[in-house]
């Protein structure tokens, strides 16, 4: 549109000159496309020799910058107090009306927003392609994926030595493996991977392409997710190499190395000191754990679900999810970010509940709460969360701490406090489009709603609005009801998405 936009802006200004029309305007066009391949060309052309420049740059500092670090101990999951069992609103007080109070509250943790994906230092131009392109197959959590990868595209790594890994640097810079980043690019697009999921998705490629978890699937590994945009780090420890990752949020329970003031994390690796190389890549950018989107994933239904609220029987639904979801779900690894525990569970709940269990879920949540004010519809759902789960400690089930998404609690048998508070917080956003935050108390998890209507109850006040306490975990408890016992002067509001 924009060509024959120009086209048409010159055709006008040649006319007055007398020049025949349809002749000025083909010759005009064929000039200026001919320039704008000629530009195009000699631009990509530019772009690769920079990016063929910084490469071998890199690989010259690979043979020089190694030392060896230690590493820190990984940073616990923050000591909570301890865990406030569930309470059963008291029959006696079902029909008690409920006063309009206001509640303190110690801090305000603010949304962290995810920040834009890398990219690539320079755009990557894909090579000509053949008459019959060759692609190589396989799985991520049981998805179907193919790049463009051929036997000829394998190499060795005879050891760990600094210069060994340089040279097969500087083969992989080559053009012959553009194909393959811009198509491991393009998956992460098309299948919606987060950061963590497009690291283990480069992993499963690298460790089915060369033998699992070998050197050369690990380098192999690396110079994708470096020429992606993301920050690593290459280490090694006897005769091993290993791939550590940046990241701007803090991992639980792993260790870590800092170099130059960042934290970087193993990928597969359990050593406690390494030989690091500290070379930098041009704009390379650390991980997020933030997951925006759902990953597309191929769908695996899990075992049916029946769930039903004491209070209102006629809410019962049918549920099931992704199972391959739920086994993406398994490797994530528990963070906060800017050393503020809050975040944990800001980036769980801020999590979108899958197609698959929305579209079982959903319909009939709906149909429960048509043609309901907004404090019946919250106090259906309310009632459905506190009801309808099994209520069980982590350290009992799980062997410590571990927060769900919204997936996982739909698919396991039992959660907790913080597991209905994300689950609560996801559907009234989801079905009645009201803000929703999260109230961390000593040893629990509740949340708030703001409605637009007037409802009378416990309540925080934040920059003008009004959040109504809802409790999952206060069984039978109605909108506006505290859990006894909680300290208002300790509590820490979370905002949500």
């Amino acid at each position: 549109m924009v060509n024959k936009i120009i086209y048409l802006v010159l055709f006008c200004v040649l006319m007055p000159l007398g020049i025949k029309a349809q002749n000025t305007f083909e010759e005009f066009k064929k000039k200026l496309e001919g320039d704008y391949a000629s530009f195009r060309d000699t631009r990509n052309k530019e772009f690769e020799d920079f990016r063929n420049k910084i490469n071998e740059e890199y690989a010259s500092l690979l043979k020089k910058t190694w030392k060896e670090f230690n590493a820190f101990q990984g940073i616990p999951v923050p000591d909570e107090d301890k865990p406030v069992p569930p309470v059963v609103y008291l029959d006696e007080d079902k029909d008690k009306p409920i006063k309009d109070t206001p509640k303190p509250f110690d801090e305000i943790i603010p949304i962290v927003k995810p920040e834009p994906q890398p990219e690539p230092v320079v755009p990557i131009e894909e090579t000509p392609k053949p008459p019959v392109e060759s692609y190589y197959a396989f799985k991520f959590f049981n998805t179907s994926l193919k790049v463009r990868l051929e036997d000829k595209h394998r190499f060795t790594l005879r050891s760990c030595n600094e210069n060994e890994i340089a040279t097969i640097w500087n083969k992989l810079s080559g053009t012959a493996y553009n194909n393959v980043i811009n198509d491991c690019l393009g998956i992460r697009s098309q299948n919606r991977l987060c950061d963590w999921a497009y690291l283990l998705m480069l992993r499963d490629l690298s460790y089915s392409f060369f033998k699992s978890g070998s050197n050369e699937a690990v380098l192999f590994t690396a110079f994708l997710y470096c020429q992606s945009g993301y920050k690593m780090r290459l280490a090694s420890a006897g005769n091993r190499l290993y791939l550590l990752y940046a990241s701007n949020h803090e991992i639980y329970d792993k260790n870590y190395w800092r170099i130059d003031g960042e934290s970087f994390y193993p990928l597969d690796c359990d050593q406690k000191q390494l030989r690091i190389c500290q070379v930098a890549f041009p704009k390379e950018t650390p991980l997020s754990l933030q997951i925006p989107t759902e990953p597309l994933l191929a769908v695996r239904i899990s075992a049916q679900r029946s769930l039903q609220s004491k209070r209102y029987p006629e809410m019962i639904v049918t549920v099931n999810t992704n199972e391959n979801l739920v086994k993406f779900f398994d490797t994530y690894p528990a963070s906060m970010i800017n050393e503020d525990f809050g975040t944990r569970w800001a980036m769980y709940a801020n999590t979108p509940l899958s197609k698959q269990a929305k579209n079982s879920l959903y319909p009939s949540l709906k149909k429960a709460i048509a043609g309901k004010t907004q404090s019946e519809a919250v106090n259906r759902i309310l009632n459905f969360v506190q009801t309808a789960f099994v209520y069980e400690y982590d350290d009992k089930v799980w062997g410590g701490d571990r927060a769900f998404f919204a997936d996982e609690t739909l698919y396991y048998p039992y959660c907790d406090c913080e597991d209905r508070s994300i689950l609560f917080s996801r559907l009234v956003r989801d079905l009645l489009g009201l803000e929703v935050v999260l109230i961390y108390y000593p040893g629990h998890l509740a949340t708030a709603v703001q409605f637009t209507e007037n409802i009378t109850g416990d309540y925080v006040a934040m920059n003008g609005k009004r959040y109504v306490i809802c409790d999952p975990t206060y069984i039978g408890a109605p909108v506006g009801a505290t859990m006894p016992k909680m300290d208002n002067a300790k509590a820490k509001i979370i905002l949500l998405e």
